[in-house]
């Protein structure tokens, strides 16, 4: 399940427009390809998105995708 084309994520507050940039990339592949790269980040594999970013800012990216894939798990998707 992809976001659909011409739609975006609310930004987070928290996060800058950078890494908010970032996310959304991630989440225009779908659920699928999202929770991939959470278990490949957590594996310690960047995604090429994410290879610019420091360790910080790389955790940061992690816990907005594994809180929007919440979302999609507790919807049943």
């Amino acid at each position: 399940m992809a976001i659909p084309l011409g739609a975006s994520l609310p930004p987070c507050p928290m996060l800058r427009p950078e890494l908010h940039k970032i996310i959304e990339q991630l989440c225009a592949a779908g659920c699928q390809t999202v929770n991939e790269h959470i278990a490949s980040i957590e594996a310690g594999q960047v995604p090429r998105e994410m290879q610019a970013l420091n360790r910080e800012d790389r955790q940061l990216v992690l816990n907005e995708l594994k809180t929007i894939m919440a979302v999609y798990e507790r919807c049943g998707e």
